[in-house]
């Protein structure tokens, strides 16, 4: 087999492409987040902190010399992860959940009872014979 039939074998199995989608998906919906986090859920916050803007949260270790940047530890931000994280993990706990609920759905549905044996269907006709003679 030649390498680029096996990496086409590999490429085109279900799982890699479901996988390869779930990455997609995982990664516009991180942005989704990251969106609905910064824009319509921290400034709430902030305003009922005080007005802070977490992004500007920072930790000046040393002031802005000339054209040299101040070196700063910008905590906002991290909280900010944090709180898009959050969010993502419960999205994807309740999906996931969900998904585990209609499967077991699907385990407990009653299966079709078994077909009789050959021994029971003979018995049987006997038995239908005897009434009607």
């Amino acid at each position: 087999m030649s390498m680029m039939s096996e990496f086409k074998d590999f490429a085109m199995r279900g799982n890699v492409v479901d996988m390869a989608v779930g990455i997609i998906i995982g990664g516009a919906f991180g942005k989704i987040v990251a969106s609905f986090v910064s824009n319509v859920l921290m400034p709430p916050i902030g305003l009922l902190l005080g007005g802070v803007n977490f992004t500007d949260l920072a930790y000046t270790l040393k002031e802005a010399v000339g054209e040299t940047a101040a070196v700063t530890i910008n905590y906002g931000a991290f909280i900010q992860s944090v709180v898009d994280f959050i969010i993502i993990a419960f999205a994807i706990f309740i999906a996931i959940k969900g998904m585990n609920s209609l499967k077991k759905k699907e385990e407990e549905a009653p299966a079709a009872p078994a077909a009789p044996s050959d021994e029971v269907v003979l018995l049987t006709e006997i038995r239908d014979s005897l009434k009607n003679s």
